[in-house]
């Protein structure tokens, strides 16, 4: 899809030459379009009782006299900001679904443009557009228009172009992202995310490395494959490596829970809506997905994501309740549920981040349940000792519309993980359990300023809606700009 930045004609909008002509309406107030017949429209319009300004109101023209474009769409938006922005093109979109519309154009009505709006259009396109037909080919495909314009003035055309740009490539990481963990987990297995890696180092330009299980043995990951012993499928330890700024500059570092289906292993799970858990590799996604994103925005930071990825299943070599392990940092952890196996992978792969010096390590999991029943469905869980990161993530969240809320980290909580028989449990009690998740993966984050983010209720959707949402790559691409940005 070809997105491009389009000057306001001399004659206004309604000179504008396309198959639609999106016009957002900010619905606080009467901004008038700018344009003769378009405000008559509007005006008839509202007059008529054919359309509000109010948030959510979208009204379909056709043929207006003295406007070029054939098709017009009036959606109004709540305000004049990129988050409503987003919203109102969504619903303008959906109300185009099934028309011929090669060329599609944009404006806002009443408000200055921001290198943020042009960014929220390529990702309001990119979600409208997308489509799962890997393994369902009798879906159909949605018709997008071949080229959307964004339409401003002469003065704004190079910030819509900036925000295009970035748009684009984090819609294609989010897009990137929904394909991998939509796909089923007969086919996303380790092996096919390793895979994938690779492909993604060539196109790119990232360093990768994907280790089997004889190289996780030497690097005595024993937590790690304590998860795995209960399948058929090869675990893979995977790095991807992107290099932006100087070799002495240390790296942000993202490390994604990469479990390709989660059983829960010997502690395993009621048969309901188990086949969600292809989903569990969902910060894996998100991992994959700002790697690609940042490939194509090529920011001055350099960026490692880590993966660790493998299956929890039941067998007759699978890890039981009560076993004990140890970690590649040498701490014992005593498995008294094996369904907690996020956790377990994680650790092993926090340690070995170790050795890239980092800024920052931020991992992305699906982690726990109970993140899900303390946010529900629209902010992801941020658990992080440093409050500086933590705030900068909460930016970063807010500039991608993406949100995550800040989780407590009380030293109190540590005491749930006592263990008798090793130096810690891998479950506390169920009260506060993302909570105590958190503070177990803290326990191997000494060396580096870390953050978590449970992402469970995030991720994907369930039900009829069934599918993955591609967060928050749109958090953790922003992040890292931002990080990029401040090095500048």
């Amino acid at each position: 899809m070809n997105f491009q930045a389009l000057a306001t004609p001399a004659g206004g909008l309604g000179s504008v030459v396309a198959d639609a002509l999106v016009v957002v309406v900010p619905a606080d107030g009467q901004a008038a379009v700018g344009d003769q017949a378009l405000d008559a429209a509007v005006s008839g319009a509202v007059k008529s009782g054919d359309f509000e300004r109010k948030a959510g109101r979208t009204l379909y023209l056709h043929g207006v006299e003295g406007l070029k474009s054939a098709r017009v769409v009036l959606s109004a938006s709540k305000d004049g900001s990129a988050k409503a922005f987003r919203s109102a093109v969504s619903q303008a979109l959906a109300l185009l679904k099934g028309r011929s519309v090669k060329h599609l154009a944009v404006a806002l009505a009443g408000d200055a443009w921001t290198a943020a709006h042009a960014e929220a259009l390529a990702l309001a396109v990119e979600q409208a557009g997308y489509v799962y037909r890997h393994t369902k080919p009798s879906a159909e495909a949605v018709a997008m228009p071949a080229k959307v314009s964004l339409v401003t003035d002469k003065s704004g055309l190079a910030q819509a172009r900036q925000g295009l740009a970035q748009g684009q490539a984090i819609a294609s990481g989010v897009g990137f992202a929904r394909e991998l963990a939509n796909r089923p987990a007969n086919v996303c297995t380790p092996t096919f995310l390793g895979d994938e890696a690779k492909r993604l180092g060539k196109e790119f330009g990232l360093d990768v490395q994907v280790l089997d299980r004889k190289a996780i043995e030497k690097l005595g990951m024993g937590s790690f494959l304590s998860v795995t012993n209960g399948s058929e499928e090869p675990p893979r330890f995977i790095v991807m490596q992107y290099r932006g700024a100087g070799k002495k500059d240390a790296p942000v570092v993202l490390v994604g829970k990469g479990i390709t289906f989660d059983t829960g292993g010997i502690s395993i799970k009621p048969a309901a809506e188990m086949d969600e858990m292809k989903f569990d590799m969902g910060g894996a996604a998100s991992v994959f997905g700002t790697m690609r994103a940042v490939g194509e925005i090529k920011p001055k930071v350099n960026v490692v994501g880590i993966v660790p990825a493998c299956e929890n299943m039941p067998s007759g070599r699978a890890t039981k309740p009560g076993d004990v392990v140890t970690s590649m940092s040498g701490q014992t952890i005593e498995i008294l549920n094996t369904d907690a196996e996020g956790r377990l992978i994680l650790c092993d792969a926090l340690t070995y981040a170790e050795r890239f010096k980092p800024a920052a390590v931020v991992d992305i999991a699906t982690l726990t349940g109970a993140c899900v029943i303390a946010l529900g469905h629209h902010h992801a869980g941020l658990f992080s000792p440093d409050d500086a990161l933590a705030d900068e993530l909460i930016a970063a969240s807010r500039r991608a519309d993406d949100p995550c809320w800040r989780m407590p980290l009380d030293e109190e909580y540590d005491e749930a993980l006592k263990s008798n028989f090793a130096d810690m449990a891998n479950v506390g009690s169920r009260a506060g359990g993302a909570i105590t998740a958190a503070k177990f993966l803290q326990r191997y984050t000494k060396a580096f300023p870390w953050a978590h983010l449970d992402v469970a209720g995030v991720a994907y959707k369930g039900g009829a809606n069934k599918g993955s949402t591609g967060r928050p790559v749109g958090l953790l691409t922003h992040f890292v700009l931002s990080r990029a940005g401040r090095k500048a």
